[in-house]
């Protein structure tokens, strides 16, 4: 029995009633030119909303934040963090937690999102989405913080299935099984990454589409599509290439099963243009459409997770 600790717990419905934004993007500020003349012109952009990283405005009162200002104001926006730091074993950083909370009230996002992972310990975070043993132990331990979470933001909290490179051997539930419990005590909402599935499962070799069939659905409310590269024995979540067709036959099952939650693509190295980044984006309307693209995933060899916008610093 686990001892419960929270006063805001949501429900199926109320995560439903976040509703599907539709087709988006995340914000990235090499298309700031682009999306800046086209906001003056009042000219549409070609996609339904934009996500953002959280860290990338907080404390951040520059002209990102300008972009951000006005952006608001013709699109909805949904805050994507990647150090909340739910699974650690440290303490709950409220410093933290504060600032994303009045990044919140000035935003106003539809949703707040993080990953189900640890990011740091002793104070340190590693700037990674570190794996978590999935055990008994580690559940009851991310659903108290959880709790803890969404008290202190007054709303309910999404979470992400991360990419992973290794498993541990104590650990006793599947992830599909972790997200099933998380959800069911908390109410958080989950947020599907297919391209983290296909990237783990190849990874791990676990089937897919069982993975997929094995969630909680009706707590999903935002999908993620990425490209990762093709090591040879392993795949990395790098963000920087087409979807291949596999993750592309993912989403559509996903689709399916879900009744339909709001689609983000995201590039964050060898980042293309704009209009070309709408143009793989509008791909996912294809594939609601029965359309699956043949894209191969990209073999590249010395490939990090960590993504690296220049590809030049890469090298060097």
């Amino acid at each position: 029995m686990i001892k419960r600790t929270q006063t805001q717990q949501f429900s199926a419905s109320a995560i439903s009633k976040l509703g599907n934004l539709g087709f988006g993007v995340g914000l990235r500020s090499q298309h700031y030119p682009y999306i800046m003349s086209h906001l003056d012109q009042g000219t549409p952009l070609g996609v339904d909303w934009f996500e953002i990283i959280s860290e990338n405005y907080i404390d951040n009162h520059g002209y990102g934040r300008y972009v951000l200002d006005l952006l608001k104001e013709q699109y909805p926006l949904v805050m994507h963090g990647v150090s909340m730091n739910i699974g650690s074993s440290d303490p709950l950083n409220f410093e933290y937690l504060s600032k994303l909370k009045t990044l919140g009230e000035f935003v106003k996002p539809q949703l707040i999102s993080d990953h189900l992972c640890w990011t740091g310990l002793a104070g340190l975070n590693s700037h990674d989405l570190l794996p978590m043993p999935l055990n008994d132990e580690s559940l009851h331990h991310v659903i108290r913080r959880i709790d803890q979470v969404q008290d202190f933001l007054e709303r309910p909290l999404i979470l992400e299935n991360p990419s992973t490179y290794l498993e541990f051997q104590h650990s006793t539930l599947t992830e599909s099984e972790f997200f099933c419990e998380l959800v069911k005590a908390t109410g958080c909402g989950m947020l599907l990454d297919v391209n983290n599935v296909f990237v783990s499962s190849f990874n791990h070799g676990f089937n897919a589409e069982q993975f997929i069939h094995e969630l909680p659905h009706e707590h999903i409310v935002q999908i993620h599509l990425a490209g990762p590269s093709d090591c040879g024995d392993c795949l990395i979540d790098t963000h920087d290439q087409p979807v291949p067709e596999k993750v592309w036959q993912l989403y559509q099952l996903a689709q399916s099963l879900t009744g339909g939650a709001s689609t983000l693509l995201e590039w964050d190295a060898n980042i293309p243009s704009f209009p070309e980044l709408v143009e793989e984006l509008n791909k996912a309307k294809l594939v609601l459409e029965g359309h699956i693209p043949q894209q191969d995933t990209v073999s590249k060899t010395n490939a990090i997770s960590t993504p690296i916008v220049n590809e030049r610093a890469e090298l060097l």
